[in-house]
């Protein structure tokens, strides 16, 4: 069965679009690798590992709905982070290192 264009755009506006998180290796943060659209969490997850999993070694993957995201914008950013930069002992400096680390 074959879709015109038209009919196969139309499909893809009825889809959830969901952000793409894929872990290297097991202990390794998930960082994002993408967006897609799919109807449903278990085609999103299939999509996701046809897509993101086929370009190296992949041991775990999240989706996630975007519109399930919630995220500071950048024009609050002063306003939203200020509380924090008047609490000098969250910053790292007035910390020592163990021997044999690094500050990266």
């Amino acid at each position: 069965m074959s879709t015109s264009g038209t009919d196969e755009k139309h499909l893809n506006d009825q889809w959830i679009l969901w952000e793409v998180f894929i872990q290297s290796s097991s202990g390794a943060a998930h960082e994002h690798a993408g967006s897609l659209r799919a109807p449903d969490a278990e085609f999103a997850l299939q999509n996701a590992r046809d897509v993101f999993a086929r370009r190296g070694k992949v041991s775990s993957i999240w989706v996630v709905r975007s519109s399930d995201i919630a995220a500071s914008l950048p024009q609050d950013a002063g306003a939203f982070f200020d509380p924090a930069n008047d609490k000098v002992y969250r910053h790292p400096h007035f910390y020592k290192l163990p021997k044999g680390m690094s500050d990266q």
